[in-house]
């Protein structure tokens, strides 16, 4: 058996680097992008970006229209997106997050950690003419959402902060200071909830609890979110406990073996 050199390792992990950097420019887009834009938005050049767009393509992961040679998301995903669903559990989390809803009114998401984002997963909307939603693949700094600061707060809260970078300002209201953000992170792992005041959207407030591993370890966060005139502070003690009845059903979801 041959043994690939470091410098083979690396070329090989950077080839992959570079294919989900394409992979995840064209998520980011709300509809397609042509090749010079994805080489100038992921520091490629238009020759590379252009090979590596052609080799996710053949795979089924992108797609591109015949006519405007533009790229997007490709069939492939939807059906491993599918397959993942079902077999992290989240086919299953997903009617617990719609009972939720229902009791609270409110729109629900479950995120994840994605680098220094959260990326939700799962939600479900509010049935209220106004509401706050964010959909399924959307990503959100950490340090700007309730979730986040749950994810953040499981893990060695010095650390954690050290790796973030810059605390980029959202709203007046979003916490840049790293020893505010520490005192906040340390607040959350005392009461096991989190609350985004306004920091990332205005008039919006955002609950959120993590979803825990029952032998350690956290999952990802459920977060209730919706417009500051019914997210009132009168309402914060019912909103955790109901957090915390659901993120225990749904860790059990997401923790249990499968096939």
């Amino acid at each position: 058996m041959t043994v690939p050199q470091p410098s083979q390792q690396r070329s090989g992990a950077q080839a992959v680097e570079r294919a989900l950097a394409v992979l995840h420019c064209v998520e980011a887009t709300d509809d397609s992008v042509g090749v010079t834009e994805l080489a100038q938005r992921t520091g490629l050049t238009v020759s590379t970006a252009h090979r590596l767009a052609r080799t996710l393509t053949e795979a089924g992961l992108l797609r591109q229209d015949a006519r405007s040679e533009r790229y997007g998301l490709g069939p492939a995903l939807v059906v491993l997106g599918r397959k993942a669903e079902r077999r992290l559990g989240y086919q299953q989390a997903l009617p617990l997050l719609e009972e939720l809803a229902e009791e609270t009114g409110e729109s629900i998401n479950l995120g994840i950690r994605a680098g220094n984002e959260v990326n939700v997963v799962l939600d479900v909307m509010s049935s209220q003419p106004l509401r706050f939603n964010q959909e399924s693949g959307t990503r959100i700094p950490l340090h700007v959402s309730a979730m986040g600061k749950c994810l953040l707060a499981c893990g060695d809260i010095d650390a954690e902060i050290e790796g973030l970078g810059d605390l980029d300002r959202a709203t007046h209201r979003t916490i840049t200071d790293r020893d505010q953000l520490r005192a906040e992170l340390e607040l959350v792992r005392e009461r096991g909830w989190a609350l985004n005041d306004e920091e990332r959207n205005p008039g919006v407030r955002a609950v959120a609890a993590p979803v825990l591993r029952p032998g350690g370890g956290v999952v990802g966060a459920i977060a209730i979110q919706g417009p500051t005139i019914r997210i009132t502070d009168e309402r914060l003690p019912e909103l955790a406990a109901l957090l915390g009845r659901t993120t225990k059903l749904v860790a059990e979801l997401l923790s249990a073996p499968r096939d």
